[in-house]
């Protein structure tokens, strides 16, 4: 297929081209991974080998389908070091261009190369956010590198989904601490003050006054950020918040567990320890089921289940893709549908690009980032919520993107009074507004863009 990329495309490509240190905050849809590859090609006679960090669906799927599919990228070699050990060792040996792999398996790649030089002088991390913890062994493990690394992509359309605090470590990756400092402890007493505390325990930092201003202008210079909406004209996507009430049973069960952090059910006790373990049980009861501590689930309710077949009956025969957020629901809502088909199935994702597919069944976490899905359908439902901004916004383009040609629907599922409202009216929508902070300070001048464009 022809490459005829957008004046916006061409703006990020040659920002990758002309900065060895690029972070690119780019909206979904808007087209990272081709735009990376094409800014790749064009390197080439200045690069050896190049290393792709994905998520897995990604690395599986997207990344190789994307360098098949366009003319100008046929003469990339590349190979998926994925699978058992074996297999991983094996696609090492392969002489490529680029190695794809999962950020699950970063630890072990840096170990294959503890006693001999690090071969991949281009690294392209997608969805850099995912490296935010400075804790984390994956984290860890590319800093040590990173000193070997002559250039360096990361990609990503949500950099701060919880705040400021997230940016140090992958701007930490991208450039080695110039423009937040070489520690976390030093960007954090820079920017930030002590907010909630128990004694020496602190559990938020507050911003200081003047400090967003101050990062975004040290970002500058690294980063470049776009919004879907100031440069693709996309069908509408409309929110459909859809309240359902439990039975008189079901809530009061619920209120018993809210009240006594426990419940009982058939005669076995359930114990929600803390906070967030109670939160996960209420999110559980208001679904329909509970885990027990033996890990057997414990069915309270369908009403969940009956909710969502009447937003089925009204699609009148549309694909759905419904994303759940734990095991048993998957179970149950295929107990009920038994042509419903999880995403991680083999072939399922090209079936549902062929429209072969009525109900594909999704977990955010799989197939929350870069899965191109807009040609199998129109209509999503969230079974059951994610807490985490990052994953909810990722998932919500993988039907609003470019390409689709209908205006996207997206049905939010939840239990009146039950803390499904919690998540989705406290925990992402004020997550929401800030992250739109983050994205627009940074946004990439529309008149540059506008230059590229025309030229």
């Amino acid at each position: 297929m022809l490459y005829k990329p957008h004046g916006y495309q061409k703006y990020a490509e040659n920002f990758i081209i002309t900065h060895p240190e690029a972070g690119l905050f780019l909206d979904m849809g808007l087209g990272k991974t081709v735009t990376t590859l094409t800014a790749i090609s064009k390197l080439m006679w200045d690069i050896g080998k190049v290393l792709v960090i994905a998520p897995k669906r990604p690395a599986l799927d997207t990344w190789p389908e994307e360098l098949g599919k366009w003319d100008h990228l046929k003469g990339l070699t590349y190979s998926v070091v994925m699978g058992t050990v074996k297999q991983r060792e094996a696609a090492l040996l392969h002489d490529a261009d680029i190695y794809i792999i999962n950020r699950e398996n970063v630890v072990w790649i840096v170990n294959q190369f503890k006693r001999k030089p690090w071969p991949f002088d281009c690294v392209v991390i997608d969805e850099l956010s995912s490296f935010k913890s400075s804790k984390a062994q994956r984290f860890r493990a590319l800093k040590r590198v990173r000193p070997q690394i002559r250039r360096i992509i990361g990609l990503t359309g949500t950099p701060a989904g919880n705040g400021l605090m997230d940016l140090w470590a992958e701007c930490y990756l991208l450039d080695g601490g110039k423009a937040l400092g070489r520690t976390i402890t030093g960007y954090r007493d820079q920017y930030f003050t002590p907010g909630r505390r128990n004694g020496m325990v602190i559990y938020d930092w507050n911003l200081r006054k003047g400090a967003h201003e101050q990062i975004m202008d040290r970002l500058k210079p690294l980063c470049i950020s776009m919004k879907t909406e100031d440069y693709l004209s996309l069908p509408d996507r409309i929110t459909i918040e859809r309240t359902f009430t439990l039975s008189a049973k079901s809530m009061k069960q619920y209120k018993r567990l809210e009240r006594d952090l426990l419940l009982c059910v058939d005669g076995e006790t359930i114990d929600a320890v803390n906070a967030a373990a109670l939160n996960t049980k209420l999110q559980q009861i208001s679904s329909g089921a509970v885990y027990a501590d033996d890990g057997s689930v414990k069915v309270l309710h369908d009403d969940r289940l009956d909710a969502l077949d009447q937003i089925l009956e009204e699609a009148q025969g549309e694909n759905v893709l419904v994303f759940y957020a734990f095991k048993h629901e998957l179970d149950r809502i295929k107990e009920r549908h038994p042509e419903a088909v999880e995403i991680r199935e083999p072939g399922a994702i090209a079936d549902w690009k062929a429209g072969k597919i009525k109900l594909l069944l999704a977990h955010p976490a799989s197939a929350g980032h870069g899965l191109n899905l807009q040609s199998g359908g129109h209509i999503s439902v969230w079974f059951g919520l994610t807490t985490s901004l990052e994953l909810y916004q990722q998932a919500l383009k993988r039907l609003h993107r470019q390409g689709q040609t209908k205006t996207c629907k997206n049905f939010v599922l939840m239990a009146k009074g039950t803390y499904d409202e919690r998540i989705y009216y406290d925990i992402l929508t004020p997550k929401d507004s800030r992250q739109d902070t983050v994205l627009s300070a940074l946004k990439a001048q529309i008149k540059e863009v506008q230059k590229c464009t025309t030229t």
